[in-house]
């Protein structure tokens, strides 16, 4: 077992830590604040290349392993986690599920400019829509429908909690065609926000990662070309099943970032704050937070780039990933809050970043499925 990263990996990590300082912490706390789409970060990872990391070359993308999105990620989410949730579905469930189930025209006509970032010299990026109002941890429940009429499908519904929803150009969307046949009645579709019959509904006032864009998205007799289905009728369920798999490795080092984060904050806080006449750091009780942030997050990483080396070597990823997902998450929350408590009163005010992390954190335990699925997930693959 190889725990040495690459000098090409060390590369992309400092890449992504030099943007993360220069780039994404001035007007982190304004944009928190304002819940501004983080637009100018989000080009200029894009014409890094960190928009389609792990995409062939021959599509647009950087054509990097998930071991470096991995070491990307996390530079990102230790300081702008609404920035690094951007980059993860962009690069995890849409580039990826395009890459890996798209046809070829699709790769073409899509994945070229959403590995790019751009089109037309205009930001381009995707989200994924799989998230219903009664669809969330049960996604077999979808009320949304793609009716065939021939020459084309019908779509009506609604996605809610839609990453990226109003700032995406392309939406990957699951939907019911054969309610008969439940699961294997679902298929995934490209949609363009711009046709007729898409409506971007308010955008969701929230508690963290307050600068991404969450809208639902609600669908009234949308025309989508059959040559727009991705994959064989009665795929979808499959297609969100895999995609979500690999994006879970993503929100598993976004966490990851956000642990990290809350870290090096408190271990800076610690070094300056002086309290019974010396520095906290020389006081114990201070001294063993630390030390135990520093060995979960470890723990974490070594999951994080474990279901990462898994995957760039073809093999199966899912317990792993979903593992890292899981415990990542759960130190982000725990390791966020801990940093809060480290820095006393200052930890409760913005401008320390602390009390953001946490507010961030807590997401991490939700979205691409809860602690609980997670936990499910897991049992079910070690009892088989």
């Amino acid at each position: 077992m190889e725990f040495q990263f690459s000098e090409e990996q060390l590369m992309i990590q400092k890449a992504a830590r030099d943007f993360a300082i220069n780039e994404c912490l001035p007007g982190v706390i304004e944009r928190d604040e304002k819940q501004k789409f983080p637009r100018e970060q989000i080009t200029k990872l894009a014409e890094l290349g960190f928009m389609g990391m792990m995409v062939d070359q021959q599509y647009g993308g950087a054509g990097m392993d998930t071991v470096s999105y991995v070491l990307a990620l996390e530079e990102i989410n230790k300081i702008d986690a609404s920035v690094g949730v951007c980059m993860s579905v962009n690069n995890s469930l849409v580039c990826w599920g395009l890459q890996a189930f798209g046809s070829e025209a699709q790769k073409i006509k899509y994945l070229t400019p959403l590995a790019q970032g751009k089109k037309n010299g205009e930001l381009y990026i995707g989200a994924f829509l799989l998230s219903e109002p009664e669809a969330g941890s049960d996604a077999t429940s979808q009320k949304t429908t793609a009716i065939d009429k021939g020459d084309h499908y019908l779509l009506n519904g609604v996605k809610n909690w839609i990453t990226n929803g109003n700032s995406a150009s392309v939406y990957l969307v699951m939907a019911q065609t054969d309610v008969s046949k439940g699961s294997h009645g679902i298929n995934t579709f490209i949609v363009e926000k711009n046709w007729e019959g898409v409506t971007v509904g308010a955008k969701e006032n929230k508690l963290g990662i307050r600068g991404s864009d969450t809208h639902s998205i609600l669908f009234s007799d949308v025309k989508i070309p059959k040559e727009n289905q991705i994959g064989a009728n009665g795929f979808g369920f499959t297609f969100a099943m895999r995609t979500l798999a690999g994006g879970r490795i993503g929100i598993a080092s976004q966490a990851l970032g956000i642990a990290s984060g809350s870290y090096e904050l408190s271990i800076k806080y610690a070094k300056e704050r002086k309290a019974f006449g010396k520095e906290i750091a020389q006081h114990q009780i201070i001294q063993f937070k630390l030390a135990d942030m520093a060995t979960r997050i470890e723990a974490a990483r070594l999951l994080c780039l474990r279901a990462a080396w898994e995957k760039d070597n073809n093999l199966d990823y899912s317990l792993s990933s979903s593992m890292a997902k899981v415990f990542a998450s759960e130190t982000a929350m725990w390791a966020a809050t801990e940093a809060v408590q480290i820095h006393g009163g200052y930890g409760y005010v913005k401008e320390y970043h602390v009390e953001r992390f946490m507010r961030d954190a807590k997401i991490t335990q939700i979205y691409e499925g809860t602690s609980e699925v997670q936990r499910i997930v897991n049992s079910r693959s070690i009892l088989k």
